[in-house]
């Protein structure tokens, strides 16, 4: 950007934007008003004469009053006031002919969008505290809806992070002008952002899109921002519909949705008010864990009293604690929601809440209620049933016959559906509805929307999850991992939870080992060898340990308690009770009111309680913004996992993700799990283990600083007396803001803060040395951003520096209290590289480093599989061989990882046979493919081979269909296109037609594993087209301010 293109130019293209919408545009110096009052009074006065022609002129004057005159009260009180009257009218008393009558008096016309004034102002002085003068207002029929704060696109010590601080000092100076507010927006044309007056920075969000559609969201133009959101009709619907209050006992969080709620909720209103009409299948809602969806839940419910006139909405959960928690969700909204929810206590509750009304109401209750009977509960049609986590109960529409006694058995969804025949269904879902699964679809029929991880994390809507193994620190036997393995098997191959409970019974065995003294002893020690080096210093230091059972549990607390005798306030279990528990549990787990004040204590960031060890409670919808890491010592699979470690993907401040570290081997399940996600999901979180993702990165971004203070010498940094250290720090200060290292210097704010994010997943990877570097690095990346930044509110002195500093040092420069599996390694992390398996063949632990590099290698070859069909098979049994080997005593330490060299050579070499045909990496895994029969290359030239191989590609790259791998009419398209293409070059010889399998295998390998990002976006559309002109961001936790 030009270094001539000034905020004033910038604040020019905005006004000019708004102008091109239809917005009135006023210069506030022209115009002869009251500097002390923030409303356009012009305007407000004919606006309300306007529309609201039936009124007389004491009514009118009595709204008057009341929008000058809020009673005592604090900043948001008085805007919930205010958003209560521009959402319903002000409620107002006058005289006719001396009788006092009462009415409302309306503000905006929601019915007729183009019937009220819309005006961009800018130069609009305001007096109260101080004198201040926002940069851009919108007005809504002369009151200031909207307030939007520019910084310069063109200098660099400004940006829209500082446009907040602006907001939030207006908002002390000028607190009256923030009554009448909607909308704060912060923009430096590269990344615009809204919110309330309530949200903190890290809940600004974008709103990436015009139309609802997510296919180009990713750099979305500040041109897509403002005509996406303040489209007149628009801006009118996001302020009716999309803004509400919500209650935290004394505090009140103004919540604004986000653009993926805004569109999804609109879609859902579209598709509940066709499947009322028709099927009554509403469609299936799913949207990624921790982005919002009780929230979206609220909106709809809302939005649905007018859309299908003042229908009975029904929640059902299929568990108590849910239902609890969005209940508590919907109470905290009940204002904005008109009506408040009610809880039916039984299914003869139930019926009696449903008979007692013919219109409204929102009544929450679980599945097993529907259970207790199975006659008709309502036949009304204006009944609406919103499922949370729809797919989890919703199983069984058909009578099925008990094999032993003759009993029919009815399915949950079909008792639900017996009950009430009549109703419009919806699911609500945070994971998606598994591919196998046609019960979900029955019930509510297809997804209405997606918002996936991908896009969440990209919006900044929810942190990526990441996964560290120390399954290894354990040492549990094959007996033990093979039996935690079939323990996902019964998972994997049961949705009956009946049948799950049942097979635990038999798997007994479990709760003996994962419970034996030895093993919770090195589980503990783990445990907190891990959390204090790595975690304990990491945002809040909150952390969830999810144990397999609960006297497991009790026994990691014991255990816990035993080692850090005064941490009785930082730990505390979280479970259910029973009657039969020993009377010494008791004390311990609490009443229902004590599990409340935990709740309340875990959400507290400045709390004493920092550790949580749950079973099944708190691993579905109870969220802890700053919680990073999940200890996980229980066997889950499917959405139970991804449920699970949801707790941890919530955004807080700078926290780069959260971290699942594993002890009983999830890392297959979680795999498994991401099978019915998105392709791009797949593609960017299938694997996140830390070491193949985070620590990688994370030795790259220190050789990449080490690079940038080449010539300077830090090394008493690292094992120098605090003196030498400061000055180690200082002097890089001095070393990197020399003028002439200005592009050394840029590079280092980014690379070093990558390099901070990347430690911050893997640090119980890095070897001390190297922490200790990162540290170094920090604190100078710290110093120098605020020496460099000049920006506004940006400044700080010299003591908060070293109090700054010296906590950084205190966290980061911690004694190595494990065993570091890599301490031997000294180069780049490569597993193919042969001095690195050379390094770890000079182990002292020799066993380990055999099993480890077999895991390693093992991974390296996994990939193969989804890239090479006919290599990874050669490569497979290529290990197996050498294992086996090893196994029976054939083989020494040392031989073996001799072997493993040699593969890892040949991999290497393998990677080189597509440079020397002229092939990519997808063309030769053709070629193999192709010539995998030895005998092939008898009947065919070289060339022809390279040709089909080529020709082959080229017609897999322009033919992909979009969810080929969804429809079997599309894949038989495929094998017969290729079919025809091989047929063309006479191939496959003479009987040798089991060749052409193995190339259909790799081409259909190719396909599932080449991502088609274009599809996703369309994929997410439903059929019911919405008009532009129909008035139509993530809205935000109210434990994330």
């Amino acid at each position: 950007m030009s270094g001539f293109y000034t905020e004033a130019d910038y604040e020019n293209s905005v006004i000019e934007l708004f102008q091109e919408m239809g917005y009135r545009y006023v210069y506030a110096s022209d115009l002869g008003r009251d500097l002390h009052s923030p409303l356009y009074e012009k305007e407000l006065e004919e606006a309300l004469h306007r529309l609201n022609p039936d009124m007389p002129d004491d009514a009118i004057a009595d709204a008057l009053y009341k929008l000058h005159n809020f009673e005592n009260g604090e900043l948001v009180q008085k805007n919930s006031v205010f958003m209560d009257y521009i959402q319903h009218g002000i409620e107002v008393r006058y005289f006719v002919k001396g009788e006092e009558r009462s009415g409302l008096v309306y503000l905006v016309d929601y019915s007729n969008p183009y019937n009220n004034s819309y005006v961009v102002a800018n130069q609009w002085t305001f007096v109260e505290n101080s004198n201040k003068r926002p940069d851009v207002l919108l007005f809504l029929n002369g009151l200031p809806v909207v307030l939007v704060e520019l910084k310069s696109p063109s200098r660099e010590e400004t940006d829209a992070s500082e446009a907040y601080t602006q907001i939030r000092n207006y908002m002390h100076e000028i607190p009256s002008m923030f009554i009448y507010n909607c909308i704060c927006v912060m923009s430096d044309h590269l990344t615009s952002k809204a919110g309330t007056i309530t949200s903190g920075e890290d809940r600004f969000m974008e709103w990436k899109t015009k139309d609802g559609n997510y296919e180009n969201t990713q750099y979305a133009q500040f041109d897509t921002f403002f005509e996406g959101m303040f489209e007149r009709a628009r801006l009118l619907d996001i302020i009716k519909n999309f803004i509400c209050f919500s209650n935290e006992g004394l505090k009140r969080f103004k919540i604004l949705a986000g653009y993926h709620q805004y569109f999804a909720v609109n879609k859902a209103i579209e598709s509940s008010k066709h499947a009322s009409e028709t099927d009554g299948k509403g469609g299936v809602f799913w949207h990624t864990q921790g982005s919002g969806k009780s929230l979206s839940m609220v909106f709809y419910a809302h939005l649905l009293q007018t859309a299908l006139n003042s229908p009975t909405i029904v929640v059902i959960t299929d568990r108590n604690d849910l239902d609890d928690q969005l209940y508590g969700q919907f109470m905290k909204c009940k204002s904005f929601l008109r009506q408040e929810p009610v809880h039916a206590s039984s299914r003869a509750n139930l019926k009696e809440l449903l008979e007692g009304r013919q219109v409204n109401g929102i009544i929450f209750t679980t599945m097993q209620k529907f259970e207790e009977s199975f006659d008709c509960l309502s036949e009304r049609r204006n009944i609406v049933v919103m499922a949370d986590e729809a797919h989890r109960g919703q199983y069984g529409l058909k009578e099925r016959v008990d094999e032993n006694t003759g009993e029919i058995k009815i399915g949950s969804a079909r008792i639900i559906r017996n009950a009430l025949p009549n109703a419009t269904y919806i699911g609500f879902t945070g994971t998606p509805v598994s591919m196998k699964d046609r019960n979900t679809r029955e019930v509510f029929g297809d997804y209405i929307d997606i918002y996936d991880m991908t896009q969440a994390v990209e919006d900044g809507a929810t942190r990526p999850v990441y996964y560290e193994s120390r399954v290894i620190k354990l040492k549990l036997d094959e007996q033990t991992l093979r039996l935690i393995d079939q323990e996902y098997d019964i998972m994997a191959e049961n949705a009956d939870s009946d049948v799950i409970e049942r097979s635990k019974k038999e798997l007994g065995q479990m709760e003996a080992i994962l419970g034996n003294d030895k093993t919770i002893a090195s589980l503990v020690d783990d445990i907190l060898n891990h959390y204090e080096n790595y975690r304990e210093n990491l945002l809040t230091g909150k952390a969830m340990i999810v144990a397999y059972s609960r006297p497991i549990a009790m026994k990691i607390y014991k255990r816990i308690l035993e080692l850090r005798p005064g941490w009785t306030e930082k730990v505390a279990v979280v479970m259910t009770g029973s009657n039969k528990d020993p009377e010494e549990w008791n004390q311990i787990i609490g009443n229902k009111r004590y599990k409340d004040e935990l709740a309340k204590e875990f959400k507290d960031n400045d709390s004493q309680l920092k550790i949580a060890i749950v079973v099944d409670m708190w691993l579905t919808g109870f969220d802890v913004p700053s919680l990073a890491t999940m200890y996980v010592y229980k066997p889950m699979h499917g959405y139970n996992l991804m449920q699970a470690i949801a707790r941890v993907n919530r955004v807080f401040g700078d926290k780069e993700g959260g971290l699942v570290v594993d002890y009983v081997g999830i890392a297959s399940a979680l795999k498994q799990a991401m099978n019915d996600y998105t392709a791009r999901d797949k593609k960017n979180y299938g694997d996140t283990d830390v070491a193949k993702v985070a620590y990688p990165k994370f030795l790259e971004k220190v050789s990449i600083c080490r690079d940038l203070f080449h010539g300077f010498d830090y090394s008493k940094f690292m094992g120098g007396t605090d003196l030498e250290r400061s000055r180690a720090i200082s002097g890089a200060v001095n070393f990197i803001v020399a003028p002439a290292r200005e592009k050394e210097r840029e590079d280092f704010l980014k690379e070093s803060l990558l390099l901070k994010q990347a430690l911050s997943l893997c640090s119980s990877l890095a070897e001390k040395e190297l922490r200790l570097e990162a540290a170094f690095f920090e604190s100078v990346r710290v110093l120098v951003t605020r020496i460099m930044n000049q920006g506004e509110g940006k400044k700080i002195s010299l003591p908060e520096m070293n109090a700054r500093i010296n906590e950084l040092l205190k966290a980061s420069v911690k004694s190595d209290g494990v065993i570091n599996l890599f301490s031997d390694v000294s180069g780049e992390f490569n597993l193919f590289d042969p001095k690195f398996l050379d390094e770890i063949s000079k182990m002292k632990e020799k066993n380990l480093a055999v099993e480890l590099l077999k895991k390693l290698i093992a991974e390296q070859v996994k990939i193969y599989k989804h890239t090479n069909v006919v290599k990874s098979q050669k490569f497979s049994e290529i290990i197996q061989q050498a294992m086996n080997a090893y196994l029976n005593g054939m083989l020494t330490n040392e031989q073996v990882i001799e072997e493993l060299l040699k593969l890892a050579k040949q991999i290497a070499e393998a990677n080189k046979e597509g440079e020397q045909l002229g092939l990519t990496a997808d063309e030769l895994a053709f070629y193999d493919a192709l010539t995998k029969p030895q005998a092939i290359k008898d009947f065919y030239e070289n060339e022809e081979l390279i040709a089909i191989t080529k020709e082959l590609a080229d017609m897999l790259r322009k033919n992909r269909t979009i969810d080929w791998q969804k429809r079997d009419s599309a894949r038989a398209r495929m094998r017969m296109m290729i079919k025809k293409l091989l047929r063309s070059h006479r191939y496959p010889p003479e009987g040798m037609d089991d060749a052409v399998e193995t190339v259909m295998t790799q081409c259909e390998l190719w396909t599932d594993n080449n991502d088609m990002e274009e599809n996703n976006a369309s994929r997410n559309q439903t059929n019911y087209s919405l008009n532009k002109t129909t008035p139509l961001m993530v809205a935000e936790n109210s434990n994330q301010y």
